[in-house]
């Protein structure tokens, strides 16, 4: 099994850059596609960036292309979100995810979820 407990988030200006990170326990991290996902208040948790189990590969949502980019480190067992131009519809409360193939992107196809960590953009 993972744990994974997400830290970084805070309050920022439109404009602003954040670095969010996902520490994972355990040893089979490697092993795992990891993935952002975000919830705002009264939306649907939705999917912003994956990336597979070495790395290679990456995917984002539309709306965070060219200014959210996922990573990982697999020998610190962490992944992370560095996230630039940060608007206010950023706003949400972020998810880092652990899937046993890459190229997931639906919440349901994870299997292990940290709790969380705010990040919430001001105008």
């Amino acid at each position: 099994q993972v744990q994974l407990v997400e830290s970084g988030g805070g309050l920022v200006q439109a404009g602003d850059s954040l670095r969010l990170s996902c520490a994972a326990s355990g040893r089979t991290f490697s092993n795992y596609a990891m993935g952002w996902f975000r919830q705002a208040p009264g939306k649907e948790r939705e999917f912003v960036a994956g990336i597979s189990w070495r790395g290679r590969f990456t995917l984002y949502t539309d709306s965070v292309k060219g200014r959210f980019t996922i990573s990982r480190d697999n020998a610190k067992n962490t992944v992370y979100l560095q996230m630039n131009s940060l608007k206010p519809e950023d706003t949400a409360v972020y998810y880092c995810a652990a899937a046993t193939v890459t190229g997931r992107t639906a919440e349901s196809e994870y299997d292990y979820w940290g709790q969380g960590t705010q990040v919430t953009v001001s105008s």
